[in-house]
């Protein structure tokens, strides 16, 4: 931590040690919120006096702001929020800090990875060769596409969807956007329309899921939603499981509504032994890796210390989630106190 030396900086890493239990707390964490969870005391007990709080996972309730009477920095490597309080961060005059996008090529390269694979059968084809069978029929098989003049369905246009659009361009394929919160000019820069999400999910061969789980979009991908896509399209979820329901989606493969699905994201995981998608044919699974490189676990809690002491240092804070608080009198004078101006 000298990076951030000086500052009265505590490092969050005593929650769960365990990997396989780190992965089950944090789906609660981010299906349930910081609150619902118990933090360890080892994470606050060095830390009373700090300014700075740094992690990943670990989720940051508001007993754990009331226990560092003197924090005024939240950092998460990390783009989901779902472990952090920010409207009580932002209540307490404590500023907020992400790493927005830190593994969008990662999640962007597996996305397309994935679309391609559900569409060519290439994970099934080779699941068939390691159990002896030369598989060569596939529930696609009568209309098994080439992407090249496809049509393809963004849902969020971030970091991660803008990357997808910008590698699925060499197929050539008309880009379609549903994301109310992105700028129309920007979407057309990128080669992309803006849409409904009702003339997107009709009109697109390939449906991708690149929003951030919120209250307000919980389940946004229904049974209405889903019955509204072509019976050829695929739907592909590299971003949060609770932007569909899971229910609704496998009774729609069941019945063959739609061609088929990818998923890398789960309501519970692993998986449960009788969950519906493992009876299926027409779906891709993934363990919750799309995020997952070298370069996005590494560089991550590099481009969050650096933004911090940017902004610490007077040159900004391109990470900042909650700037409102910027404008509070308390974080003023102790920004002051640090910067010394």
């Amino acid at each position: 931590m000298k990076y951030l030396s000086g500052y009265g900086t505590a490092v969050a890493g005593d929650w769960e040690k365990d990997w396989d239990k780190l992965q089950f707390r944090r789906l609660e964490v981010e299906k349930n919120g910081p609150e619902g969870e118990v933090v360890d005391e080892l994470i606050i007990k060095d830390g009373e006096d700090a300014s700075v709080l740094l992690g990943l996972f670990v989720p940051i309730s508001g007993k754990v702001m009331e226990a560092m009477p003197n924090l005024k920095i939240i950092g998460v490597s990390r783009a989901g929020l779902e472990n952090v309080n920010v409207e009580e961060a932002t209540r307490r005059g404590i500023l907020v800090f992400n790493v927005q996008g830190r593994n969008a090529h990662a999640v962007s390269d597996f996305t397309v990875g994935l679309i391609i694979a559900a569409a060519r059968n290439i994970a099934k084809a080779h699941h068939a060769i390691m159990t002896g069978v030369w598989r060569k029929q596939f529930p696609n098989s009568e209309f098994i596409p080439e992407l090249t003049s496809r049509t393809m369905g963004l849902i969020g246009f971030g970091h991660i969807g803008s990357l997808v659009a910008k590698k699925l361009s060499g197929f050539e394929p008309e880009i379609l956007v549903y994301d109310p919160y992105a700028d129309e000019n920007e979407i057309k820069k990128h080669g992309c329309t803006a849409v409904s999400l009702e003339d997107l999910l009709k009109n697109s061969d390939f449906v991708s899921l690149h929003a951030r789980l919120s209250e307000n979009n919980k389940k946004m991908i229904g049974k209405r939603e889903l019955e509204m896509m072509k019976p050829t399209a695929y739907l592909i979820n590299t971003s949060r499981a609770g932007l569909v329901d899971q229910n609704a989606l496998a009774l729609v493969l069941e019945e063959k509504k739609i061609m088929g699905a990818a998923l890398d994201v789960f309501e519970t995981e692993p998986i449960p032994a009788g969950s519906p998608f493992l009876k299926l044919d027409n779906v891709t699974l993934t363990t919750h890796i799309a995020g997952t490189t070298a370069d996005a676990l590494t560089n991550s809690p590099f481009l969050l210390m650096e933004d911090i002491k940017n902004f610490l240092s007077g040159a900004g804070g391109k990470f900042i989630v909650n700037k409102e608080v910027l404008d509070k009198p308390s974080f003023k004078d102790w920004l002051v106190s640090v910067r010394g101006s």
